[in-house]
């Protein structure tokens, strides 16, 4: 029963997180630096950054699939008037583009306004594969802003943006989230009150069991 309780919240807490999540996504574009400034640079927030990008220092984050195939996802530098950076996902690169800067996937050159969701910086998980701590980087795990702040020569947003776009050419746009998935919790939650029921069902006919079986040898030593 404290099992499918427990499965019940989860759910409940699913639900809120897709709610807030849809609705950080449809507000219209604020900017990055309005946001982190008043401490509003949350999840999934649609915003829009404005900088030139710098290729020479982009990343690629390994084993990103995209259509069934993997590849990286290229994470370039957008350096701003105030010579601070934040870092933008541009999308999927097939696996043979594994030389920053990506040449197949350039970035536009010039001052650009880039529009897109904010995303956290990334930690490793508990079995998670483990990037060095020093030395430049030029393919990591995960997009550790920390850590590829260690290897560029300007300061960086605490978090940073998955570039929103359509296109046939490269990088190819990662796709934006989806919030209409509830998740397994609320079946796990009837399975395990289904499971309670049966047991208490079970305890009592046995328990009947038991009182009828006690009556009989009561009656037979009488």
């Amino acid at each position: 029963m404290l099992l499918g309780l427990w499965q019940l919240g989860r759910h409940h807490d699913r639900q809120e997180a897709n709610r807030t999540g849809l609705e950080r996504i449809s507000m219209p574009p604020a900017a990055l630096d309005e946001l982190v400034e008043g401490g509003e640079a949350l999840p999934y927030r649609t915003v829009t950054a404005r900088g030139e990008y710098r290729p020479s220092d982009e990343v690629l984050i390994r084993s990103q699939i995209h259509l069934g195939g993997a590849g990286f996802h290229v994470i370039t530098p957008l350096v701003q008037a105030d010579d601070t950076a934040v870092l933008v996902n541009r999308g999927w690169v097939p696996l043979a583009l594994d030389s920053p800067p990506v040449a197949e996937a350039e970035p536009p050159p010039g001052v650009v306004t880039v529009t897109g969701w904010i995303a956290e910086t990334q930690t490793r998980p508990a079995f998670g594969p483990t990037d060095p701590e020093s030395g430049r980087l030029e393919t990591m795990s995960r997009v550790d802003i920390d850590r590829i702040s260690r290897q560029v020569p300007y300061d960086l947003q605490p978090v940073y943006i998955v570039a929103r776009g359509e296109t046939d050419f490269l990088p190819a746009p990662v796709r934006p989230p989806r919030f209409d998935d509830a998740g397994p919790h609320l079946g796990y939650t009837i399975q395990w009150f289904g499971f309670a029921v049966v047991g208490l069902v079970g305890y009592f006919f046995l328990a009947r069991k038991r009182v009828r079986q006690t009556r009989a040898r009561s009656s037979t030593t009488s």
